[in-house]
């Protein structure tokens, strides 16, 4: 192990994260839907009523989340993207819903979401326009954030287009400002470093104090050479952000594409496995009312769900390359640990992987008791130090499991030598 990861593990095991944001949310990485990925910026509602952005599109995904049992395993926001506005604010310069797309307004979606049992997200700019042109909240951002408390809004994705980056730092603190004195609890979801980073190294303790999770990389979209770049993005920075992120603030690699059309069935468990142990927000962007069975099981998987939620907190790291393979590890409560082998190799069948590869198996001395999650679950049962476990890996796939120590000498051991 490098002197900097060991580093990075002693920090992220031993110390607390910077302050959070206190609005006393996202205690837990936001689970929910969001349309931008799957839907983009599709306003035709004339010849795709189905697929445009208009409230019905929210309307059914909140009916599909109860109905499908979403909502049962934990996904509760149903989020608004870009493109939703008119292109006009109204008499008194609060922005207001396109009137065709919204005849509700957005006030009565937020109560159809609300009575499902369900929160509502929007989104608007920091800058002068959104990224798709619709007005921003430049110079508006105490009316904007008191218009989405009026709405009863419950969390606020805030873009960073058509502003100069240097005024960002400024404009992100001021909404999160504005937010907050509106005395309604809206979570924030920031790009700030995204829009930072080509500059300079984002200051991730104002991040932390400012937001409640955070945009870092590129937009994802639905193919596993994006899936990758995020990864590796998020890899090579880890020393810089995984100490950031913890209850209340959490670093974001973007969405789940899981069910779309893109990626293989084992490269979708890889984005599955590997947003849990980055303990990013699972926010969905599919289509719930069409979405094959396995991918919903997939995204329902209670046991990837309970790693992702894990109360302690604390984000996952790569802590092992080589051979076409990486393994990433996050630590959990109760001194367990997941662990996630992902088989970068794109070609041939599946390859072992010896589980005395994993860099923390060291906590099976003595012993541990090891749960298989994916492919497939499967109790492996008692290992020890010295076990000879192969894993079997499919190409672009990923195995996920969590390792447990048996009793207080492996606890002792796996606290004191990380």
């Amino acid at each position: 192990m490098s002197k900097m990861l060991l580093l990075l593990v002693l920090l992220s095991l031993l110390s607390p994260a910077a302050e959070a944001l206190v609005n006393g949310l996202a205690l837990k990485p936001t689970m929910g839907w969001l349309h931008w990925e799957r839907f983009m910026c599709n306003t035709d509602c004339d010849t795709d009523p189905d697929n445009c952005i208009s409230e019905r599109l929210y309307m059914q995904m909140a009916d599909m989340m109860v109905k499908d049992g979403w909502k049962e395993a934990g996904y509760e926001y149903v989020c608004i993207d870009d493109c939703w506005p008119s292109y006009q604010r109204d008499a008194r310069g609060r922005l207001q819903a396109d009137p065709k797309r919204f005849p509700g307004g957005i006030k009565k979606l937020a109560d159809y979401v609300h009575s499902k049992g369900l929160k509502l997200g929007i989104y608007a700019d920091v800058g002068e326009k959104t990224c798709a042109g619709y007005p921003g909240s430049l110079g508006y951002y105490e009316t904007d954030a008191q218009t989405f408390a009026d709405w009863d809004v419950d969390l606020l994705k805030f873009d960073g287009c058509n502003l100069k980056w240097t005024l960002l730092g400024d404009g992100y603190i001021k909404m999160s400002e504005a937010l907050n004195k509106t005395g309604r609890s809206i979570l924030y979801s920031c790009e700030w470093p995204l829009y930072e980073w080509p500059f300079q190294k984002p200051n991730y303790t104002a991040i932390r104090e400012t937001c409640n999770h955070w945009r870092n990389f590129n937009d994802v979209f639905d193919s596993w050479n994006s899936i990758k770049s995020i990864l590796d993005w998020t890899a090579s920075h880890q020393d810089i952000i995984v100490p950031s992120a913890g209850p209340g603030g959490w670093n974001d690699p973007d969405m789940l594409v899981i069910g779309n059309f893109g990626l293989s069935h084992d490269q979708q468990e890889s984005q599955m496995a590997l947003w849990a142990i980055m303990a990013a927000p699972l926010l969905m962007s599919n289509d719930l009312r069409d979405i094959c069975p396995r991918s919903k099981d997939l995204l329902q998987n209670r046991r990837i769900i309970e790693i992702s939620q894990d109360p302690l907190g604390k984000q996952g790291h790569r802590s092992a390359k080589g051979n076409h393979f990486e393994v990433w590890e996050r630590p959990l409560s109760k001194n367990r640990l997941a662990v996630a082998v992902l088989n970068l190799q794109e070609i041939g069948g599946p390859r072992g992987f010896a589980i005395s590869g994993v860099p923390s198996w060291k906590v099976c001395d003595p012993q541990c008791n090891v749960t298989l999650i994916l492919p497939q679950y499967k109790e492996m049962g008692v290992q020890t130090k010295e076990s000879k476990l192969i894993l079997k890996v499919n190409p672009s796939g990923t195995a996920l499991l969590t390792v447990t120590p048996i009793n207080d000498f492996g606890r002792l051991h796996w606290k004191n030598t990380n």
